[in-house]
């Protein structure tokens, strides 16, 4: 495994974006995001500076040497900024690295499958065992509840993140991964209960391929990113590589025996195959692709209008707010909607207000912490900039969160795998 990477190898020319427009140009965009139009300013100085602390705490927390961050108020301004280092005394982080998008990439590929059923192609009704072969006694479970969630079916990642520690170069048949979940105990009965699964969404993409007749990576490309016009956002072929061609070094921390966190030489996890995330969590991003993809999601910018993705959504938990819930491939968390996850190497959060069009987007360049890190920072930051205030001749909205920014902050500094902020 490779160890920190010099600042020599990895130097990237320019600096930090302060202030990047999200909306920007698409060439491929026959898809239009109806939300209110983002004021032309950066956010004011006092509100980047209590996103900057957010950030930083939360690298501190997460044993990150690096983040890359994006929050668009419309009403107020942009903030778009990478922090920190690659690694010890690494290059600064600059604002138009790539890097892995996580579970993000479920939402896609259940943009593909409702897309399909907007289409006639299939229904999202539809038992799995109409499109997926070799899963007899399956046919309770229906495509829609793969998105929602609610299959009952284990996720292969809590079988196989062990594996791919040792060899994260290995490619992945997405068969064998849909076996290791399939062979687990199922969590639920379908349609009981939520249960957060990557062979749910490993699924949906072999059934979509089976639909469309086209491979998933096609599939995303033509029904979501080009549409979109997200030149930086795709699922790579198999084959191990970084995520860009300019990428965030990503790092995962690991537990010695005695179960101690290694804050200091986390391995390098930036290079490795993308076919273990697959349709669940292997596509690649940038801050600005994964910030407008949060407000597409969020407002159904890729469905006709009336569609049910989002109609009947479920509780996350028992044990979690009421106000956290998931349906179609996505979270629902107060007014927000979105994504957060994780890949070996990066923490990743992407979440947006479709009525205000407020998005947040984060990424951490440490994945041994909790997966949880990348929503509970998103909404921190959507906290904060939710009372920005507006700029001339804007009007601030009215509506809050049901969560403060300092629950969102002790919310992951009680999953600290290094020193947590004092404070």
């Amino acid at each position: 495994m490779r160890a920190w990477r010099r600042s020599a190898a990895i130097a990237i020319a320019g600096a930090s974006v302060l202030a990047v427009a999200l909306s920007g140009c698409s060439p491929q965009g026959s898809v239009s995001i109806n939300i209110p139009a983002q004021v032309d300013a950066p956010l004011p100085e006092a509100t980047v500076t209590e996103l900057q602390e957010a950030v930083t705490s939360a690298m501190t927390a997460t044993g990150s040497t690096g983040a890359i961050v994006g929050v668009w108020a419309p009403w107020s301004g942009t903030w778009v900024s990478g922090l920190g280092t690659q690694g010890p005394g690494g290059a600064e982080v600059t604002a138009d690295l790539g890097f892995r998008a996580g579970d993000v990439t479920g939402a896609m590929t259940c943009d593909v499958l409702y897309r399909l059923a907007a289409d006639g192609t299939l229904s999202m009704s539809d038992p799995v065992t109409t499109w997926v072969s070799n899963l007899p006694g399956y046919d309770k479970i229906t495509l829609r509840q793969l998105c929602d969630g609610t299959s009952g079916l284990a996720s292969y990642t809590s079988v196989l993140d062990g594996q791919v520690a040792n060899n994260p170069e290995r490619v992945w048949n997405p068969r064998e991964l849909m076996t290791y979940g399939i062979a687990s105990p199922r969590t639920n009965a379908p349609g009981v209960a939520f249960a957060d699964s990557a062979t749910d969404f490993v699924i949906a993409g072999l059934a979509a391929e089976r639909a469309a007749n086209e491979p998933i990576a096609q599939l995303i490309a033509e029904r979501v990113t080009e549409p979109l016009g997200l030149d930086a956002t795709g699922l790579p072929d198999s084959a191990p590589a970084d995520p860009a061609d300019a990428s965030l070094q990503g790092y995962w921390s690991q537990q010695n025996a005695e179960g101690a966190w290694n804050c200091t030489e986390p391995r390098d996890y930036t290079e490795m195959s993308s076919s273990y995330g697959g349709a669940a969590a292997g596509a690649v991003t940038n801050i600005t692709d994964l910030g407008r993809y949060a407000q597409a999601l969020a407002t159904g910018a890729l469905l006709p209008a009336g569609n049910d993705r989002f109609a009947a959504p479920v509780p996350v938990g028992g044990d979690q707010p009421t106000w956290f819930t998931s349906a179609g491939g996505a979270f629902q968390a107060g007014s927000l909607i979105g994504q957060y996850g994780s890949m070996p190497g990066y923490l990743v959060g992407a979440f947006a207000d479709p009525t205000t069009g407020m998005s947040v987007a984060v990424v951490l360049n440490n994945s041994g912490g909790d997966k949880t890190t990348g929503a509970w920072l998103a909404w921190e930051l959507a906290a904060i900039a939710s009372k920005a205030p507006a700029a001339q001749g804007q009007t601030a909205p009215q509506a809050g969160l049901p969560w403060t920014a300092e629950q969102m902050r002790d919310n992951i500094n009680s999953k600290a795998i290094c020193a947590a902020p004092a404070g």
